[in-house]
């Protein structure tokens, strides 16, 4: 079977190697990422071109596409793709407004009553948000309602000292009109630990993965500023150390009642859902939806997948999904980065990367915002690669992972206390202290 997977970074590395070996693979890339094309049929141009992806898929007879970024998924790749008669697994323009338009996300949760929802408001005008700031006594979160390319959440408290620099962040999303829309988000701020359960949907059916918890914070014990991620992991069992059964059948059941409801507001929903929940002192609040895998946690759950991805993603397009089963096994992912990232003076400088002493650890190695020319891997100002490894608990994982990192040199960085004790403790301990209080 023909499979084409759009987009260029570590997400879709991984999408593609639990992919290989079953399929005739073929990719859509923005740049030459070093794992995709090695093997895939690859063709570079911008992914979020259409009609060229959509001219490529039909030059090459594709069957099934699967989209990896959020961007194409707004611009209707999967509309284009599904016209010209190639079964995706994605969400339509209209579904992917889950992530692409957060009002919509949030005004399902009030319409259809869907649990786990915050409380929050919508602003068009400075006006109004600025009476409103003006008394409201909580921290909040400011979000712009389009795409920020995951960053343009800022939290007072966090990234903002209170709410009158949220007032200021929140005019400037409103006249920038950042990530596409002349809105912005107001959001309370909940305390809790912050987790991540993905899930296939056919539609109508929802297949769940493991649990996984991002790092965002660019520095160890969680300083710095909020990136794309800098590590993941997860847990044997699907959980994590602070989060119950309960819990996280509760957060699916969520899950389930949005994928309904997007039926009846949109379409139905084919592909990934990615959930954002905060656990906090009143259960799982969910925090934002993503209409595709997360990176870094797509690294996570993929290589644990024990039912084959494209029997997966032929249940998704034919609607008939059923469990997808996992190896029960943890995983720790460390994402390298150029020195100083975000900010960084290292971009287009080369690294090298031992593939076969990390390949004889144990580990994986997911190319992400790099490129390959003249058999050089260089970087850019972006995440650079992501090292994952799996293991009998977290810690035996980290421990694989944190010596494979030792094996790529150049001006980079990496989180040393994604998946250590001391950090998993200070999550749990957290939890327990929200809690009990």
């Amino acid at each position: 079977m023909k499979v084409l997977v759009v987009g260029a970074g570590a997400r879709e590395h991984a999408i593609c190697n639990v992919l290989k070996d079953d399929v005739d693979l073929y990719s859509y890339i923005s740049k030459k990422n070093p794992g995709i094309s090695k093997i895939s049929t690859y063709h570079i141009g911008d992914e979020g071109e259409v009609d060229k992806v959509a001219e490529f898929a039909k030059e090459n007879n594709i069957e099934i596409g699967i989209i990896g970024p959020e961007a194409p998924l707004g611009k209707g790749i999967v509309d284009k793709l599904e016209s010209i008669g190639v079964k995706c697994v994605g969400p339509t323009k209209s579904a992917a407004r889950i992530e692409t338009d957060k009002s919509f996300m949030r005004n399902l949760f009030e319409k259809y009553n869907i649990e786990g929802s915050l409380t929050y408001k919508v602003f068009d005008n400075t006006k109004d948000l600025n009476e409103f700031l003006d008394s409201y006594d909580k921290d909040v979160v400011v979000k712009p309602v389009g795409l920020t390319g995951g960053k343009g959440v800022k939290i007072v408290g966090d990234h903002l000292k209170d709410n009158q620099e949220a007032k200021e962040y929140a005019s400037e999303v409103i006249d920038n009109a950042m990530g596409g829309f002349a809105q912005v988000i107001i959001e309370e701020r909940v305390i809790g630990e912050e987790y991540t359960i993905q899930a296939f949907s056919d539609g109508t059916h929802l297949a769940p993965m493991p649990a996984a918890q991002d790092h965002p914070h660019a520095f160890e014990n969680d300083k710095g500023a909020i990136t794309g991620g800098m590590g993941s992991y997860s847990d044997v069992g699907g959980l994590l150390p602070f989060l119950s059964q309960e819990d996280y059948d509760k957060s699916v059941k969520i899950m389930k009642e949005v994928i309904k409801a997007i039926a009846k507001e949109a379409e139905p929903y084919k592909g990934i859902l990615y959930g954002q929940f905060m656990l906090s002192a009143d259960g799982p609040r969910l925090i934002e939806f993503n209409a595709r895998f997360g990176d870094p946690e797509a690294m996570n759950v993929l290589p644990l997948m024990k039912t084959p991805m494209i029997n997966v993603c032929k249940a998704i397009v034919e609607g008939n999904l059923d469990k997808v089963e996992f190896k029960n096994l943890a995983s720790v992912c460390k994402y390298i980065v150029p020195k100083g990232y975000p900010e960084t003076e290292h971009g287009q400088e080369p690294i090298e990367v031992d593939e076969e002493s990390i390949k004889n650890l144990g580990a994986d190695v997911f190319y992400a915002s790099v490129s390959e020319d003249n058999d050089q891997i260089i970087l850019s100002s972006s995440r650079a690669l992501g090292i994952v490894a799996q293991g009998e608990s977290i810690f035996e994982a980290e421990k694989i992972a944190e010596e494979a990192c030792s094996y790529v040199k150049g001006n980079v960085y990496h989180r040393s206390d994604v998946g250590t004790k001391s950090l998993v403790d200070k999550r749990v301990k957290h939890m327990n202290e929200i809690l009990n209080n």
